[in-house]
Formats: structure tokens, sequence, C-alpha cells
């Protein structure tokens, strides 16, 4: 679905537009030029649809092609203005509408913008031959701070240099890793992925660096570590920020002259392996703390690429989505192509603790449990409900008054539910005798909404 403006101040033009433009994408309006740029600078839109009146004042469309360069127009004009308009089609706008404009003279003019808007792509793809095909839909972003991520990416990644990924859980470190390697001049050679806080301390060192025959009970024969596997490669050590004291100096020497031994051994080995580091810990306060080595951290830290929450990027939310879902498709075959209008509407009132991961894990669980040809509320975990069920009555277009009143006395009986149990410690009947009802009818309350009392209760030893 695309985001589309429609910047005119005429009311019938702008109700026909929009009544046939609904399954289109979602439709915002603009009675002037500031206005309209306002908008598409806080969250820029796909397709515009513009009075040439309005349009025509200075900055006119180069102001919204500086934000998004693959934004699509199509301008609304008189006949006296006519030649405004082929003026406008000449400087990069798809086509124009007459005024009065008629609904079948939009859906002539439709599948040209489809046409355009792979012709861009394609033109683009060409001038710019850098990004692999393969990772084109990764690098899409409405959000400044992504996009100049990725203008940090296609510096960085042709050179050997240390790369250092910071960010919350689930923001996609291990995908912006691989975008590097496989835009490296090393992507014929191995990634060789390492998480560091999944693998206890007293094997990282070995799990690395490898180990000789007889250097401990049970090493039976040589093994190499991560570091010969990778080489010629990149490898990428998330959870930089767990590793132990002693294997921080021995990547601290990999850092300084590219050599280290296997455990239980004196040979020096050379490697020639690029590494990107990644951490969702502040490795400032670790060295401020002792925890972390000084020395260590600036080797680390020699392109640092920080990348923001899901929170902050929501411009994305949308295309994310239909990202996820065209993967889902793939792996399930339900060819279901998106999600209800509501369901998006509360995916922006969501905090995403757990970020782009969330999503992806979301919406694997809604589309297995989903009958229907879009994802529906019903199927969210019970924190999206919420969300979603708290923006219902602002977005309930299409929907019935019994389907908002339900998904609202849902989340209001989770809501209720969860407090009330967390009171309780989970204890069923001190629960259902201040709700005031039966524990039968509680636990099918419960039931229904999907909450288990076990999770309510707190550990005699906490």
């Amino acid at each position: 679905m695309r985001d589309i403006l429609v910047l005119t101040n005429a009311e019938d033009e702008w109700h026909l537009i929009s009544n046939v433009l609904s399954d289109a994408g979602n439709i915002r309006r603009a009675p002037d030029l500031n206005t309209a740029l306002t908008l598409h600078t806080q969250s820029p839109f796909d397709l515009i649809l513009a009075d040439i009146e309005l349009l025509a004042a200075h900055p006119g469309m180069s102001a919204f092609s500086s934000v998004n360069p693959f934004v699509q127009f199509i301008v609304l004009c008189t006949r006296s203005n006519t030649r405004q308009a082929i003026e406008a089609v000449k400087a990069g706008a798809v086509g124009y509408l007459l005024s009065p404009v008629k609904e079948r003279d939009i859906h002539l003019l439709l599948p040209a913008l489809n046409r355009s808007r792979s012709k861009d792509f394609e033109l683009d793809y060409l001038r710019d031959r850098f990004w692999k095909t393969e990772w084109l839909e990764i690098i899409r972003s409405k959000n400044a701070g992504m996009k100049k991520i990725f203008e940090n990416v296609r510096s960085v990644a042709p050179t050997i240099a240390t790369v250092l990924l910071l960010g919350e859980t689930g923001t996609g470190k291990g995908t912006l890793a691989r975008l590097i390697h496989w835009h490296s001049r090393r992507f014929e050679k191995p990634f060789i992925a390492v998480h560091c806080g999944a693998i206890p301390d007293t094997l990282i060192e070995s799990e690395l660096f490898g180990y000789e025959k007889g250097a401990f009970t049970g090493a039976e024969r040589k093994k190499p570590g991560r570091f010969e596997m990778a080489e010629g490669g990149t490898i990428f050590l998330d959870e930089i920020g767990t590793i132990s004291p002693s294997a921080q100096v021995k990547l601290l020497q990999v850092l300084q002259d590219r050599t280290f031994s296997r455990i239980g051994g004196d040979c020096i080995l050379k490697t020639d392996v690029r590494i990107i580091a990644a951490t969702n810990s502040d490795l400032e306060d670790g060295v401020r703390k002792g925890v972390y080595r000084k020395d260590l951290f600036y080797r680390l830290n020699v392109f640092p690429i920080e990348i923001p929450p899901l929170n902050e990027r929501l411009e994305d939310l949308e295309y994310l989505v239909d990202m996820f879902l065209k993967k889902l498709n793939v792996k399930y075959g339900k060819n279901i192509q998106t999600v209800h209008p509501s369901v998006l509407e509360g995916f922006r009132h969501y905090e995403w603790p757990g970020n782009i991961r969330e999503l992806e894990n979301i919406l694997e669980r809604a589309y297995i449990l989903e009958r229907a040809t879009v994802i529906t509320p019903d199927n969210l975990p019970i924190e999206t409900q919420i969300a979603v069920a708290r923006d219902m009555p602002a977005s309930g277009t299409g929907q019935t008054l019994a389907q908002v009143r339900r998904h609202a006395v849902n989340a209001c009986e989770i809501s209720y539910l969860t407090s009330m149990l967390e009171e309780t410690n989970g204890r069923i009947r001190e629960t259902a005798k201040k709700a005031g009802i039966t524990t039968r009818q509680l636990n099918r309350l419960l039931t229904r909404h999907g909450l288990d009392k076990k999770q309510f209760k707190i550990p005699k030893d906490a």
C-alpha cells in the first residue's frame, strides 16, 4: 500500500479522489503547499496528486523529491492551465488530470504510475550498481536516519575498516553486518557469525581461536577456531560486550597485529579477517567501570554505526510489514497480502520493545493463525491487541459498530484482568472474588485472552 497525499482546496475533488483510491493506500489531504511539505517531511509520501496552481509556487516538486526521490506526481489542472501541467510532466510528473476530475480518468492513469515506478527503480539501479539486486529491498527506507546509515555502509563496505554496530536487541544488527560483507571485496569469502553472549566464558576463547590436541581434558584432536574459518572473509562478533577479560586480550592482539595462537599452542598464526562487532550494551560505560578494556574499545570503535529502534523509524513500518508478509507467503503459501488498517494503526501506537525482530515474530504468529485474507487484530498478542484496540475509535472506518465494540471490550478485559492477577499474585479464587465473578467464568476469560496465571506468580526466592 502507498502513502498518498492530495494537495487541493477543492472539496469535491478531494472526496472523489479519496473514494477512488481508498484501496490503493493511506490517503491524506493538504489544503496548501506549506502543509503538504510539512506532512511530507514528517512521513514521506509515495504519490502526490496536486493542484497545479498550488504546486507551482516555489519550490514546487523539487522540495518533495529532495525528501523522497521516488515520489510520484499527478497534477490537477483546468483547461486554462494545461500548459503548466505539460511543463510539470516534462519536469517528471507521471501525468495530469483535467478538472472536474472523472473517476474513469483516474483509473486510466493508475497503470502508468506502476510502469513509471518500476522504471524509476530500474534506472536508479542502473545508475548505481553498488547495491546488489537481492539487497535492494533491505536498503529501502523513508527514515532519514536509516538513509544516512545506508550511505555510511556504502562508504565503509569496500574498505577493511573494523565496524562497530550499536543498537537495541532486534534492530537488525546481524542483517546490517551481512549487508556490509556482501558489498565488500570479500563477499566471495566466508561470513562467520559468532554470538558471543551465547557462549560460556570458559569456551569463548576456544570457539574464537581454536585449540591444539591435548590443550585440556577432552581435547582429543586439534580444532580450528572461528577466525581460521573466516580466513579472507568477515567475522561478525555479536554481543561483543560479553566476552571475558582473557578473550578481550587475545582479540586485541588480533586487531593490533593480525595474529593469534590456538589454546595450548605456541605457533603464531596470521589472520586476514575483517571484523564487524555488535553490541546492545554501553561499552564506554564498561570501560569506565573497568570491566572492558579501553584499548580494545578504541580498536573496535573505528567506524561506529548506531541503528535506531523501530519506534524511531515508524515511517518504515508499513513497508516492513509488506516485506515480512511476502516472506511468509513464500514460507507458508497462504497468500495473505496485507494487514487490516486498524492493525497497522495500532502498530504505530505500540512501543516495540523487541524492535524489528518482534514485529517479524508477531506477524508470523498472526499469519499462522489467520484464516482470512488479511491479518486481523484477533490473532495478535495481548500487548499488541491493546494498542490496536486503543486506537479503534479513531480508526474504525470500514468496521461495524459491533466489531469496534468487541475489540474495545477485549482490550478492557485484558487490561483489567492483567492488573488484578498482578495484584493477587496469580491467585484465581482471590482474583475472581475481587472481580465479582465465579472461578469458572474467570478461567474462561483467561483462556479466551491467552492469559496464564503462572506468569503472574512471584517466585518464593524473589
